[in-house]
């Protein structure tokens, strides 16, 4: 396989599996566009390479940027703005998680909190809600906790080791 396919493979591949962690087929496109550029890339850059619409590859870019996925290079004597996105495999996997934790799992154990907080009165459908929304509630918020402590380890062999083991 030729380099130019092997690319288009990867980010069409990475585009597939964005939906897995909470983005869409642009912005994933986009995201592995950057992680495999060895030098930064203006939005030209990217919507000529992906084919993509200066909306499109705008509003991505922004939208990567709050993830805190992919950043702003100043590139000295240029005019255009020039993205590049973490290099590193575990650190980008570390801010996903987090931002995912923020964004969709948190929500979630709070309301979990509050509808398993709920006045008691007695009857067996309540105490069911309470009883059933209580432990999901344990299990998201053990579940969150995990996840938070495991990403934010240094990949010691311990790491390793459970990331090995989990898959």
């Amino acid at each position: 396989m030729e380099y130019k396919d092997a690319k288009e493979k990867f980010i069409s591949t990475w585009g597939s599996l964005g939906s897995l962690w909470g983005i869409n087929k642009a912005m994933a496109q986009i995201q592995a566009l950057l992680f495999i550029s060895t030098k930064p890339l203006s939005m030209e850059d990217i919507m000529e390479d992906l084919k993509i619409s200066r909306g499109n590859t705008s509003m991505n870019l922004r939208q990567l940027m709050d993830w805190g996925i992919v950043t702003k290079e100043l590139i000295p004597g240029e005019r255009k703005e020039y993205f590049t996105t973490e290099k590193n495999v575990q650190e980008l996997a570390r801010t996903v998680a987090k931002e995912r934790s923020r964004r969709e799992i948190k929500p979630v154990i709070k309301i979990l909190k509050e509808v398993s907080s709920i006045k008691d009165d007695n009857t067996k459908k309540t105490r069911e809600l309470i009883k059933q929304t209580k432990a999901l509630h344990d299990l998201a918020e053990t579940a969150d906790t995990m996840m938070n402590k495991l990403v934010s380890q240094e990949q010691t062999w311990i790491t390793k080791s459970i990331l090995k083991f989990i898959k």
